[in-house]
């Protein structure tokens, strides 16, 4: 197994950490850096975007001839996380969810028309985009148990139901839709795209949460008769289930690429701190508990980063990588709470004030447990893949010998 990267890919995550170092890093301490909802202006965004844009630095995952650099997931992973280093980061290279999970399903699914009227704005940066999935009450980690529903027309479905914490809805202009058109447990949901100006839909209101917010924050939405023609609906009716899986394991794994940056962050921002602060006559970094701490946190981000690359070249592979998908969604989400509450300890009341950005990682740490299938959820399919496959749950995946 060669953990070694190719050299446009080490080349990138290099310029990458260049950018996000004189860039991004030293505009964190700026309070004119935000918006009203902590997260970058977005006057300050499309500046950056476009020095990002013209470095070759963006839209990583997309191909070179729709205005990206066509790298797989195993060569995206080293460069999401340099990206996350900067709280700022993902959202400037175009590489932030919920676009870049919906660029790539879009990629993967849509009619060839549909990637120039739906894709391309997206890839370019022109527009924002929402994938509308989650309902109260009903569908979280359960996709099965979506209420939303399409009623079939003469001229395509009208939709009725309600969505909510849908991530970016509030600037999103391209609109990935999840209904259900029949009852069937495997076949009964579908897919469908709508811009924000057609009528027949509204956001009821942007859901305050702990954290600090995406641009559009997290909505709550009603359709009440939104019209969709047959042509945006996305691949076949009833093949909602196929696309959620095509969509839903690469994204929680783009998630935790760029939560290992974060971690990574929090750990050097500890570091400066306990190298420079002594207590008790000696330097901290120099009492075994704060060794101690430091080490554990450190040893579950690298434990992290190794899952997620296996998961990556798994995916590359053609895999679905579902129990591959879930252990590193589970040891990531904790690495990274686990890594920013040691950097918060060892901060002290400087780690607890907003004269770093630990607590803004504090508070957006916490929803990694939760977004994407809650890490119990992931325990489940773990156990019922163990119980399932046996001793084939632990296959490295060698190619037989012939």
């Amino acid at each position: 197994m060669d953990f070694a990267l190719a050299p446009e890919i080490d080349h990138t995550r290099l310029a990458i950490r260049d950018f996000v170092q004189s860039r991004l890093i030293p505009l964190e301490a700026d309070p004119a850096s935000y918006d009203e909802h902590e997260n970058i202006t977005e006057a300050l965004l499309e500046t950056l975007r476009a020095e990002a844009k013209s470095l070759g630095l963006w839209a990583l995952n997309m191909p070179i001839e729709r205005g990206g650099r066509g790298f797989k997931l195993a060569d995206i992973a080293p460069c999401y996380e340099e990206m996350n280093r900067s709280i700022f980061g993902p959202v400037v290279f175009n590489a932030a969810a919920p676009d870049d999970g919906n660029m790539r399903v879009l990629l993967a699914v849509a009619t060839e028309e549909q990637k120039t009227k739906w894709l391309q704005p997206i890839i370019n940066g022109d527009l924002r985009s929402a994938f509308a999935m989650t309902e109260p009450d009903g569908c979280g980690s359960d996709p099965s148990l979506t209420y939303t529903r399409a009623e079939r027309t003469n001229t395509g479905y009208k939709i009725y139901g309600r969505k909510w914490f849908i991530t970016g809805a509030g600037v999103a202009k391209h609109f990935i839709l999840i209904a259900r058109t029949g009852e069937d447990t495997r076949r009964g949901l579908s897919a469908f795209l709508f811009h924000a100006d057609q009528p027949g839909w509204r956001i009821i209101r942007r859901i305050p949460i702990m954290g600090p917010e995406e641009h559009g924050g997290h909505c709550e939405m009603e359709f009440d008769g939104l019209e969709i023609p047959f042509e945006n609906l996305l691949g076949s009716e009833g093949a909602g289930m196929r696309i959620l899986q095509t969509r839903l394991g690469p994204a929680r794994l783009t998630h935790c690429m760029r939560w290992t940056g974060m971690a990574r962050r929090a750990l050097e921002i500890a570091s400066e701190h306990i190298e420079q602060r002594a207590s008790f006559g000696a330097k901290l970094v120099d009492h075994e508990s704060v060794q101690g701490q430091m080490g554990e946190a450190a040893l579950q981000v690298q434990i992290g980063r190794l899952l997620t690359m296996n998961c990556a070249w798994k995916l590359d592979q053609g895999d679905y990588a579902r129990k591959e998908v879930s252990m590193a969604k589970i040891v990531v989400a904790d690495a990274l709470q686990k890594a920013v509450d040691t950097a918060l300890q060892l901060l002290g009341a400087k780690g607890y004030s907003k004269d770093t950005p630990i607590e803004w990682m504090y508070r957006y740490a916490r929803q990694a447990r939760l977004v994407d299938g809650a890490s119990e959820v992931h325990r489940m399919v773990l156990a019922s893949t163990l119980r399932k496959d046996g001793i084939g749950f632990f296959d490295w995946g060698a190619t037989p010998h012939g």
